[in-house]
């Protein structure tokens, strides 16, 4: 099974109309398309201009680099959050996936992934 590190940061998940006021540095995601435009930060580098905001977000990164080759890693994870009732944001980078869970859910989801066979 795949091994997953929870990140220390605190999380926030937001909609931005404008990005030229956020300072590009720590950990962030950005989607960007013809409807909005997503940003996922650090919560203490949040824009203050957001259109929309979600704090309380916490991130699992699977540990290592995923070849493109490899399928249903990220649809294996979200079936156990899925049966242990837990939401997820996931984000995907070149070398991996991150599993955004809201705080208040972190310690079930850890557990239930344990369950299943991942490590942490």
């Amino acid at each position: 099974m795949l091994n997953l590190q929870i990140l220390p940061q605190p999380l926030t998940v937001c909609k931005v109309a404008d990005l030229s006021a956020f300072a590009m540095s720590g950990l962030y995601f950005i989607g960007n398309t013809d409807n909005e435009c997503s940003l996922v930060c650090e919560t203490d580098n949040t824009p203050a201009d957001t259109t929309a905001r979600e704090d309380g977000w916490r991130a699992m990164r699977i540990v290592g680099q995923l070849d493109f080759s490899l399928t249903g890693i990220l649809s294996g994870i979200a079936a156990v959050l899925a049966e242990a009732k837990v939401g997820i944001f996931a984000v995907s980078t070149y070398d991996t996936d991150y599993i955004l869970v809201k705080q208040e859910n972190l310690d079930r989801a850890v557990e239930a992934l344990k369950a299943a066979g991942y490590g942490f």
